[in-house]
Parts: structure tokens; sequence; C-alpha cells
């Protein structure tokens, strides 16, 4: 049996107590979703955040010639003694840039900067602080100092040329784009950017700039996501709030279809929502809603639909704003990652001393919004920023990290560790 129907058969009987764990919910994503294939070749600025589609291999050795680690003296080594100290004459200079070409006898040495080319008669470096001057043309280095081949850097020792520089599915960040640029790499090839479409749902739902009539809401929703598909380098359509009306619906899936690879909708997905919602999304094609065991973010839907020969996946994210926030990014974000063929890395938490008793329910996962510093002993501490209620946005602007309770917690006691994961660099 491969994963797939593996995954299917633990979700089928799990949907049988109307629950899904976090973890089921995240492995059938990921076994469902496929990368796209389209890939471009782009210049080395314009490659930043992009994921490479091909194993970069080094076109020269890096370093590309022996060089020094520091500024010093260049000498062979094997001149020194255990138990006695070197005098050596200066014989010359070198630069980096400006190599010093003649042969360098034993007895001498030449005065070295870092990052100069070692002459071929050269395997050490004596740091110029640790030598003694006897004159202006001769140094004292001092007995049992260093040992032959110190602070000298090999050619090829960093990288060897023709081995792997950057591995596909890396994305390109600021250390990437300067590796290749050292390699003498202009151009590279990576997938095409992922065409996200999203919009919101709900009669009650207002755009910015309209009127706001008694029991409607302005949209934030599609302002949070417009923020999360951006730092995943994702080409965004917006398309806006859709009516709770079926024919209307159809219609923004159809076309959000025929232009995105991946369509991203909120509100319309929980207990109790219209029947239609379910009904239009099942006619375009299969997409499964669950009830997943956290908090926030309990309803959710995912599948695939397809309109005039193409087909997009789908996730039905909940209305509420932080529960948006919190399933697209434990749940959308590595799908996307996944898409474009980028290396998945699993979450950093980091435990903390948790300054406040947390209520929690065994069986599901919780993710409350947290306040991380350090004490006066220098312990990572965490505290909840009051009201945790999935429609108080203004908790994540406030917050600085998420505090994740698995679902095999409890009660949290003041003073018991969580689990904390970081907002810098996530949200």
């Amino acid at each position: 049996m491969n994963q797939v129907n593996v995954i299917q058969n633990n979700i089928v009987q799990q949907k049988e107590s109307q629950f899904l764990s976090v973890a089921q919910a995240q492995n059938w994503i990921q076994a469902h979703i496929r990368p796209i294939a389209e890939s471009e070749e782009v210049d080395l600025k314009s490659a930043l955040g992009r994921v490479l589609t091909h194993d970069v291999l080094s076109p020269i050795d890096v370093p590309a010639h022996n060089n020094s680690a520091m500024d010093g003296y260049a000498f062979h080594g094997a001149q020194m003694l255990t138990d006695q100290a070197l005098s050596l004459t200066i014989a010359g200079e070198a630069f980096a840039g400006h190599p010093y070409t003649k042969q360098v006898l034993a007895g001498t040495c030449i005065r070295i900067m870092t990052g100069a080319v070692m002459p071929d008669s050269c395997d050490t470096v004596v740091p110029q602080e640790l030598t003694s001057t006897l004159t202006d043309t001769k140094i004292n280095i001092p007995a049992n100092l260093l040992r032959p081949g110190e602070n000298c850097r090999l050619r090829g020792e960093d990288l060897q040329i023709g081995k792997c520089a950057i591995a596909k599915g890396k994305t390109i960040g600021a250390a990437e784009l300067g590796l290749l640029a050292s390699l003498g790499i202009a151009t590279v090839h990576v997938q095409r950017r992922l065409r996200v479409a999203y919009f919101s749902t709900g009669d009650e739902v207002r755009t910015l700039g309209q009127p706001l009539e008694p029991g409607c809401i302005y949209d934030s929703n599609r302002y949070t996501v417009y923020g999360m598909l951006s730092r995943l380098g994702c080409d965004i359509i917006d398309m806006g709030v859709i009516k709770d009306h079926p024919e209307a619906l159809e219609q923004a899936l159809r076309s959000a279809c025929a232009q995105a690879d991946v369509i991203i909708t909120s509100g319309g997905v929980s207990v109790g929502a219209a029947d239609y919602t379910k009904h239009v999304m099942a006619k375009l094609g299969q997409v499964d809603f669950w009830t997943i065991a956290m908090r926030p973010g309990r309803p959710m839907a995912f599948g695939a639909i397809q309109s005039n020969g193409k087909s997009a996946y789908l996730f039905g994210l909940p209305g509420n704003p932080v529960a948006v926030m919190v399933t697209f990014y434990f749940f959308v974000k590595q799908a996307l990652q996944q898409a474009i063929g980028a290396n998945q890395i699993p979450p950093l938490l980091v435990p903390a001393i948790s300054r406040d008793g947390i209520r929690k329910r065994c069986g599901r996962t919780e993710y409350q919004r947290g306040i991380a510093k350090r004490n006066s002993h220098g312990q990572l501490e965490v505290a909840i920023t009051g009201n945790q209620g999935s429609g108080v946005l203004r908790s994540m602007s406030e917050a600085n990290c998420m505090i994740v309770l698995h679902d095999d917690q409890a009660n949290i006691d003041a003073g018991n560790l969580v689990d904390i994961l970081l907002f810098e660099g996530l949200m």
C-alpha cells in the first residue's frame, strides 16, 4: 500500500470521529501536492527568493589558489625546529591581487597580506604580531609557535571545481547570491513563480472605502493573506470579495482556476455553512471539508478543482482573521513551498518558560499568541497576549511568537516549559 493510500485510510477512519489531527491534515496535503514543472533562467539579482531547479556545480576551485589567511610572513614551514627560534630575511611582499612571483629561498620569507597568493615555495604564514623585528629586513619567529601549513588556505579547500555548490530545491537568499557571484555565475535556473489567486467570501464583508452598514465588517483577511503570500514570492491575484451566492462563487472559482496554480478562500467552510459551498466545490472537483482538532482554525477545506481543462489546488480557510493566519502558516505555506520544489524545513520550535497558567484541552493542538523575552536570569520566558479569540487580530500584531500546545498536552501551569515559534521571518 503506497503512502497516499495509507494516509487516505487513516483520514477516513479519523473522519468517523469527525476530527482530524494537525499532523494528519498536513500529511494528507503533502501527499497530494505535486511540484509545478515550469522553470526559467534569470539573472542573479532576479533570483533572490526563488527556488533552484538544478544543482549548481562550481566552475572553479574556491579558493582559486593557495592564499594567506592573515597578514604576516610566508615561508617554508619545514625550516622550523621545535626547540629553536627561526630568523628569516624578508625578500619581498605579496598583496591581494599582486602576487610575489619570485622563488622564496631557504632562510627567507615574504611579507604577505590576507588573501594574497602564496608563492609555490611557501606553505606557512606566521602572523606579524607574533614575530619580533631584528632589523628592517629580518624577523625572528619564536620556537614552538606554530606548525607547518598553518594560516594557509589551500586551493579548492572550500569548494572544488565540478562539485555541487548549491543543491536544487534551495531557496536563494543573500548568502547564496554572494556564493553564486563568487563563482562567476551570472544566471541560474529557477522555478517559475507560483500563481496564487485569493478572495474573501461573505455578504457582510466590505472592501476598504465602502460604507460600513450595520452588521458588516471590513475585509482584513485579504490583506493578511497578501502579506503572507508576498513573503513567499508568489505572483498574487487579488479577486476581491465574493458574495454568498452559488453563481458568484462558481464564477470566481472558475476564473481563479483559469489564472492560478493555487486558490485560497477565506470564510464559508465552517460547520453549518450554506450547502451550496460544498456543492459548488464538488461540482468543480474533489474538495474535502475537514474539522481539525486545533484552535484556532478548526474548519478547513482542501482539494483540487478543474475548469476548462485547467486545474488548481484549493485551500478553503476559516473566516476569523487569526484562524486564517494560523491555518495559512501551518498548512498552506508548506504546501506552496512544496509546489515550487523548495526544500522543506520543519518549523523551529524553541522551549520557553510559560509565565501564565494556560487552560488547554487534551486531544487538540492549540496555538496561543505570545510575547517572548529574556528574564533577568537570561532565561527565555513567554506570556500570552490576553484574549485568545480567533477574531482578535490585534493580538497577532502585539505578539512576537506563537505558543504551540501539542495535542497530548493538558493544562499548563505557570513555570512549565512550552514550545514557541518566533514570528521573525514567519509572518
